[in-house]
């Protein structure tokens, strides 16, 4: 058998055999016309080379070519974060993280009476001397109807409105909450979040613009005071608006007026109106709406006649009038310049006492 290296017609004349150095990379006639040559046709070439680039790659105009694989991970990326926002916008609570912690901020203002304060005229009828305007109990808190906002409806606004208006008359008519110490009836009004600052401002009342019960609920100490009337005189009014987009939002601005004797005094003994006023801010989200609780955010209450030394935090102290009438302390004065004592620590003087 002849050397593979050599053309197939034998070596050429003239050749220097295998002594030749340039032998294995000089090609005679006879080895080119013996080489085999196929030629790709056009449809090969196209199923080929260029399909094979159409494959692996998508035209996308003007930014050029994009793997496809990459392409399928950017649209399942966009796929991911479409749903995302999608059921974040649209899912039932339609809400952030919902508030917890301590949010009401509470501001306690005591009225100091001017001068002696000295027993209602008549006993039996203790409210005769208050001016017009002032209804019985929940009468007296003008309740609205038919509001609506820009994001609440009719419904929802008179669902909150409704809630307000009784968690008003557990923590200011009620007699078992003014004078019994009973508090569970309010408490069932609190939203969840609110649940641990109201239960520790019954356990451990402080007035640190947070933990004041009476912030919560108005509240007579019941071995000071007994209710002489059952009856609350009422006077003030609601105002609805929004907090925001997600956040209804009810102010209310009113006045209570009750009828007060001593703890365990009998029937005609002398009888003193305490007058109360609370402008208390509550939010609802639409879980509160459905819930029928609430958020109650601001609460500033002015209460008189009350001493400026007695602490309100706990309950309202009265100054309840003898039949020749109770002389109070007058208000302490105040330093500025003494941070020992908090600057929202508030007296004022009781007009018309």
């Amino acid at each position: 058998m002849g050397d593979p290296r050599e053309p197939p017609e034998g070596t050429p004349e003239g050749g220097s055999g295998n002594e030749d150095e340039f032998r294995s990379v000089v090609f005679d006639e006879s080895f080119v016309r013996a080489a085999r040559i196929q030629e790709l046709s056009a449809r090969e070439r196209l199923a080929g080379s260029f399909g094979k680039s159409t494959k692996a790659r998508v035209r996308l105009g003007p930014l050029g070519t994009v793997p496809r694989q990459a392409l399928a991970l950017l649209l399942l990326i966009l796929l991911a974060f479409g749903a995302a926002v999608y059921f974040g916008v649209n899912s039932p609570k339609g809400l952030t993280e919902r508030p917890a912690g301590s949010q009401l901020t509470v501001s306690l203002v005591a009225l100091s009476p001017a001068s002696a304060v000295r027993p209602v005229a008549d006993p039996a009828d203790p409210f005769a001397a208050l001016p017009p305007g002032y209804g019985d109990g929940a009468a007296g808190l003008n309740t609205p109807a038919g509001v609506t906002t820009g994001h609440f409806s009719k419904v929802e606004v008179t669902k909150a409105l409704d809630t307000v208006q009784r968690y008003l008359v557990a923590s200011s008519l009620t007699p078992a909450a003014l004078v019994r110490g009973a508090t569970a009836d309010v408490r069932t009004f609190v939203t969840p979040g609110e649940q641990v600052q109201f239960d520790a401002s019954v356990a451990q009342p402080v007035d640190d613009r947070h933990h004041a019960v009476t912030g919560w609920i108005v509240r007579f100490d019941p071995a000071q005071a007994a209710l002489a009337s059952d009856t609350v005189k009422v006077v003030g009014a609601m105002r609805v608006d929004e907090a925001d987009n997600g956040t209804l939002q009810i102010t209310t601005d009113h006045t209570f007026v009750y009828a007060l004797k001593p703890a365990g005094a009998p029937a005609g003994a002398p009888v003193t109106l305490e007058t109360v006023r609370r402008e208390l801010t509550f939010q609802f989200d639409r879980v509160d709406l459905a819930s029928a609780q609430l958020r109650l955010v601001d609460s500033v209450v002015q209460a008189g006649p009350q001493a400026c030394t007695a602490s309100m935090a706990g309950f309202l102290q009265p100054v309840l009038a003898t039949a020749q009438g109770t002389v109070a302390p007058p208000p302490p004065a105040v330093d500025p310049g003494n941070h020992a004592q908090p600057a929202w620590q508030v007296c004022g003087v009781l007009a018309g006492s």
